[in-house]
């Protein structure tokens, strides 16, 4: 194998899928992302690819899953949804997130999508670089409120 090498996960990716969710999402632990990956191995309307160096490590991933309900920015249904993307950062700035990307497009066209859509927390400004990088378009900025009523 020369260069990295980019597939859909599957039930042999789960500890090392599950690394790279907790590298990219520290709050959860290794058990919960895990059970996570293995839950979204269950749908129909989700996927993820896992991106190998040359030497078989993971080095990245990408998450997607079709949305259905309203997508902001978006005009049609189903969306196809960027969940999240991670890259080692030894890996980075060779065109692995993109070529992830790619694959994510790829899928979405396949199931009917004609839009794709992600998101990031508004004060992640190398995330919405990347994206704008990308193609992607901002579409609007939101803060969530909440109040407790018991």
């Amino acid at each position: 194998m020369s260069g990295p090498h980019i597939a859909p996960a599957d039930a042999s990716h789960l500890g090392e899928w599950a690394a790279l969710r907790a590298a990219l999402w520290p709050d959860g632990s290794l058990e919960e992302h895990w059970e996570e990956a293995a839950a979204m191995l269950a749908q129909d309307h989700a996927i993820a690819f896992i991106a190998h160096d040359e030497h078989g490590r993971a080095i990245a991933f990408a998450e997607a899953s079709l949305r259905h309900d309203y997508v902001n920015g978006c005009d049609t249904s189903p969306v196809c949804f960027l969940e999240g993307i991670f890259v080692q950062p030894a890996a980075r700035r060779a065109g692995l997130a993109v070529a992830l990307v790619d694959q994510v497009r790829l899928w979405g066209q396949g199931m009917g999508c004609t839009e794709m859509a992600s998101d990031a927390d508004i004060a992640n400004v190398e995330s919405h670089a990347f994206h704008a990088a990308i193609g992607f378009a901002e579409t609007e900025r939101v803060v969530y409120f909440r109040k407790l009523i018991g």
